[in-house]
């Protein structure tokens, strides 16, 4: 790890960060605290993916389905009006609407492969946004003056990384450049995060096997053919599977390229200082341990 030591986390001139874990357990809030500090940098992967890497895919989504409408396909065609997202740290919406539901079109869903093949399109642009990252330090700190950097991930970022492997190309990279902090949360906060994503069910990303055996699973256990699936209904199903086949690699990552702190010690955090304390404290116990 880039920092060692309580003392070399404390010392560093320059302190680069990571957070991963599930999304709603506290990566964006600590981040936006650190931010308004005034001299840490925020570089959102899921902000990168939705601007650069797929920024396109998401406006010309957006206007086929403004096509179908005659009054919107006129003014289109005509250059009369742009469509663009609007996409900002605080709402990425666009990005999961484009990402979409697999199941009954009627419904809103997308037929599978389109599901699978939007799935794809995603592990590309976040491997590409993660890699970004060392780039996005040097910027940073070269053409804006900070001289400490956030990098605060998306919940899918175990999806396509091996954490068993030492070679493995992204976490190589990314630790070679940032600290990685996961988030842990509690049994509880698992049970809350279930509630929260039953209420407002939203597109997420998968590893492709685990996709398609949920898929599957899914098809059998409710007896549909996948033209017939309820997409909001398939997305709740699979949800608390996510999250227990993304435990065990989120800790494979933290045991073997970062360290470990909770999201009630993330929640507690008030500022800059709280954070210092807090990672200097982590890295202790790790070197204790």
């Amino acid at each position: 790890m880039i920092y060692d030591s309580a003392q070399s986390w404390r010392d560093a001139p320059q302190k680069r960060v990571l957070f991963f874990g599930m999304s709603g357990l506290g990566k964006t809030h600590v981040s936006q605290i650190l931010r308004d500090q005034g001299d840490w940098f925020h570089y959102s992967i899921d902000y990168r993916i939705g601007t650069r890497y797929l920024g396109e895919d998401i406006a010309d989504n957006a206007k086929r389905e403004a096509m179908k409408n005659p009054y919107l396909r006129e003014l289109l065609m005509s250059d009369s009006i742009y469509i663009a997202s609007n996409i900002t740290f605080a709402n990425l919406k666009p990005v999961s609407m484009w990402l979409g539901k697999p199941g009954d079109v009627a419904e809103g869903g997308l037929p599978f492969p389109e599901y699978q093949r939007r799935q794809d399109l995603f592990r590309r642009a976040e491997e590409a946004a993660l890699l970004d990252t060392t780039s996005f330090i040097e910027r940073a700190e070269s053409i804006y003056g900070y001289p400490h950097f956030i990098c605060d991930t998306g919940g899918s970022i175990c999806e396509w990384v091996d954490p068993e492997n030492p070679d493995d190309p992204i976490l190589k990279a990314l630790s070679a450049s940032t600290l990685m902090i996961w988030i842990k949360g509690t049994e509880d906060h698992t049970a809350e995060l279930i509630r929260r994503f039953d209420r407002a069910p939203k597109p997420m990303a998968y590893q492709p096997a685990f996709l398609a055996r949920a898929w599957a699973d899914y098809l059998v256990e409710k007896d549909l053919a996948a033209d017939k699936v309820n997409p909001d209904d398939f997305i709740r199903w699979t949800y608390a599977k996510a999250l227990a086949h993304r435990q065990p690699l989120y800790a494979a990552m933290a045991r073997h390229w970062g360290v470990t702190v909770t999201a009630q010690q993330i929640a507690d955090v008030r500022s800059a200082a709280d954070f210092d304390d807090l990672i200097a404290a982590t890295l202790d116990g790790r070197m204790r341990g």
